[in-house]
């Protein structure tokens, strides 16, 4: 039975960076992507000290978009377009790379003072090839924009695309879709299939498609064309990912993503000249280039 509906599951790849666990379930070393989603991280949840916060500093990206979901805390985003905001739970940031951006990403003073909460989900997109060297964007999408369906113990917000009759304003720039589903103690949510490649996720709780039970921070990729059910006798936070299959294989180095690998080369050479322009109101420090080759986020 497991076969008929799972093509692949996923477990993540765990890192404790110190007050906060981060699962990281994409890139795989048996998958690369699920539709065009080529990163997938759960940060948290935690509960920093107070004082204490992240601070991540200036770093570039190329030819993909981040896309940034809280579920608890704030963090204050800043980029070399000279963009800030500030994103809290059910809003969306998405970030487009295109031919090169760079961004920071910090802790709220407000939230410092405290102990801030960290709890969420930062997701890449690789760029369809056509789109990769477009101007570098920034879009926030608060809360109150996004789509709610359904009701009662059974709610999904349509982060990204088109799913259950309701469409997101966020910007998908290839077939994508992405959901927030929250279930209450006996709540069950219908996964159709809306697009070739989907994913599920959970975040925290329990939960079960079809009567088989999900582990949390693991991704389950669905086999095309499953028709399921959601369920949770307890509760549940799950995230459905997925879209239309990228045209061609993408590699990743680092926070570079491309379709070629001297792309990749160019974006290495440029961050270590200095190449790239660093946010105006967050340039005093930045993370310099690895001198070895990185592991967590690398694969051909």
């Amino acid at each position: 039975m497991t076969e008929d509906i799972f093509l692949q599951t996923l477990h993540p790849t765990t890192h404790d960076l110190g007050g906060f666990k981060v699962h990281r379930t994409l890139p795989h070393r048996e998958r690369t992507m699920v539709g065009p989603f080529i990163f997938f991280d759960q940060m948290g949840p935690a509960h920093l000290a107070t004082g204490s916060g992240i601070d991540v500093r200036p770093h570039p990206h190329v030819n993909l978009a981040t896309v940034t979901y809280l579920f608890a805390g704030a963090i204050e985003h800043r980029d070399s377009l000279g963009t800030f905001a500030r994103i809290e739970p059910g809003a969306v940031n998405l970030m487009t790379a295109g031919r090169g951006i760079a961004h920071s990403e910090r802790s709220p003073g407000d939230e410092r003072a405290r102990g801030p909460e960290l709890s969420g989900i930062q997701t890449w997109l690789a760029l369809p090839t056509a789109k990769e060297e477009i101007d570098p964007a920034f879009e926030h999408v608060a809360k109150d924009r996004l789509p709610l369906v359904g009701s009662g113990a059974a709610q999904a917000r349509v982060v990204m695309g088109s799913l259950w009759g309701a469409s997101s304003p966020v910007t998908c720039h290839s077939e994508t879709i992405y959901a927030d589903i929250q279930l209450g103690a006996g709540g069950s949510m219908p996964i159709d299939p809306e697009a070739e490649e989907r994913a599920l996720y959970v975040a925290e709780g329990e939960a079960s498609l079809d009567g088989l039970r999900l582990e949390p921070a693991v991704l389950y990729v669905l086999r095309p064309g499953t028709r399921a059910t959601l369920r949770s006798g307890t509760g549940a936070h799950v995230m459905l990912c997925g879209g239309a299959p990228l045209d061609g294989p993408r590699h990743v180095w680092w926070n570079f993503v491309s379709s070629r690998r001297d792309r990749i080369q160019q974006a290495k050479e440029d961050w270590r000249a200095g190449k790239f322009t660093l946010p105006p109101d967050d340039h005093d420090e930045y993370i310099p280039l690895p001198e070895a080759r990185p592991l967590t986020v690398s694969y051909p």
